[in-house]
């Protein structure tokens, strides 16, 4: 009660408030600054040629860098599937859409020399690719058998080592070919071009640009940039709040709600304390566990406790159906623990629950119900089982009446009755009458009840 008290007295800001008032303060103050730069958007004006150009150049260098790209997509995509579609889509880049030579054609005219040459050169560079290219899908077509190739790939003529490999070797070959390092290395060449290209276009623009914005005070670029960084950092921490603390609290609040484990989330302090709640969390369902299991089982023979044998009659009682009670006594209390000492006879009782467990089905239910006394209620049976389930019962015996574990010997008495609609006070009373006909023959025995009881015990 006093926890519970703690808890429903425990006050404070709500993160996730404070969070989002972090966040509309950034917001306003960097609107506010972004309003005193406005004035300068007409110094802008002289930008907007040298930026466009930067723009194009941007644009033209992702084509040629997406025309390579798509090439080697193309080509790795065949050598994989093996699908002839991805060999026609290759040339079709090459033939007709032509990007990285409509790059080139774009810039005349706008970059400058320099520029251009270096977009020229991984143009070249990945024309060299395209050879290798090809021929990795002429081994590739090779090694599948394909027929029907575009002119290019049937002129290609393989080295005579490549020839004589098998189809699989050829096949993975002309992976490795668009893989390997060789490939990747000329791949590294093309981008080389394409970022020196850019590089000297953004030098270009940058010195434009400057001339542009001579006029434009430092104290304002440096504050735009300052109130950029601001901004960014409040989001940064919106971010990782709602992430690390608000998101993790919510799952955490959940899994209580739901009686499970936490999500291992959110911030290092949330996982250590969602690990310590799961270390709790399963001690206490292993001890629920060992608790039923205790409630359930009789800790010394493994078989049924007397409470759940209870449990297992009441339920026979509400769903009729035919069953067998047997009542098994043995001579460990009076012949064993006795003679030998109380530790020798809990050996020999464990021994016989485990045989009535190992002998009788899973559906089965063996209990001990009182000192070396036990009973077993066999689930969906007829009177028409009683030769098979005497045949368990003898061997269970001769295996009592001749150990080779070193226990003395021991042997069961059983008196056994069949009713067709579950358990019944007039079934115990059969099996009972039953089991004192087996005592007055006065040896090991099984006697199932009938009318008069006249027959003898079916010796064990």
């Amino acid at each position: 009660m006093q926890t519970q008290e703690k808890k429903s007295n425990v006050r404070g800001v709500s993160v996730r408030q404070v969070n989002f008032g972090i966040l509309l303060l950034s917001v306003l103050l960097y609107a506010a600054l972004l309003a005193l730069s406005f004035h300068a958007a007409k110094e802008y004006k002289d930008m907007k040629t040298a930026t466009d150009l930067y723009i194009s150049c941007q644009e033209n260098a992702a084509l040629v860098t997406a025309g390579s790209d798509y090439l080697t997509e193309q080509v790795r995509m065949f050598t994989f599937t093996l699908k002839p579609e991805y060999m026609e889509n290759y040339f079709h880049e090459i033939h007709v859409d032509r990007r990285r030579e409509l790059a080139l054609e774009q810039l005349s005219g706008q970059a400058g020399d320099t520029a251009r040459e270096y977009l020229s050169r991984a143009l070249e560079r990945s024309n060299q690719l395209t050879e290798l290219e090809i021929y990795a899908m002429r081994l590739a077509a090779e090694g599948a058998g394909l027929d029907g190739l575009p002119q290019e790939v049937e002129d290609t003529e393989l080295f005579p080592g490549h020839k004589r490999l098998s189809e699989e070797e050829k096949i993975e070959l002309a992976r490795d070919k668009v893989f390997g390092e060789e490939y990747q290395a000329k791949k590294a060449l093309i981008n080389d071009n394409v970022y020196a290209f850019i590089g000297d276009v953004m030098s270009t623009t940058h010195n434009r640009q400057g001339a542009a914005m001579s006029d434009l005070d430092q104290a304002m670029t440096t504050q735009r940039v300052a109130c950029s960084l601001l901004l960014l950092m409040n989001i940064i921490i919106f971010v990782m709040i709602a992430f690390l603390i608000v998101k993790p609290l919510k799952v955490y609040i959940k899994c209580i709600k739901e009686d499970r484990r936490m999500e291992i989330t959110g911030a290092y302090e949330f996982k250590y304390l969602a690990l310590t709640y799961n270390d709790i969390y399963e001690l206490n369902a292993v001890n629920q566990v060992l608790k039923q299991h205790q409630a359930e089982y009789d800790p010394l023979t493994g078989v049924l406790s007397r409470s759940c044998f209870e449990k297992v009659k009441e339920l026979t009682r509400l769903k009729p159906r035919p069953i067998a009670l047997l009542l098994i006594d043995t001579d460990i209390a009076g012949q064993v623990s006795r003679r030998y000492g109380y530790e020798t006879g809990d050996k020999a009782l464990k021994k016989v629950g485990r045989m009535l467990n190992e002998h009788f089905r899973a559906s089965d239910f063996p209990a001990r119900t009182d000192g070396d006394q036990f009973a077993l209620i066999m689930d969906e049976v007829e009177p028409g089982r009683q030769a098979n389930i005497v045949q368990k019962l003898k061997d269970i015996n001769r295996q009592l009446s001749h150990p080779k574990d070193g226990l003395p010997p021991v042997s069961i008495r059983v008196g056994g009755a069949f009713s067709p609609e579950g358990f019944t006070e007039e079934l115990y009373q059969k099996a009972n009458a039953a089991l004192n006909g087996v005592k007055r023959d006065g040896h090991g025995g099984c006697r199932f009840y009938k009318e008069g009881m006249e027959l003898p015990a079916d010796q064990l």
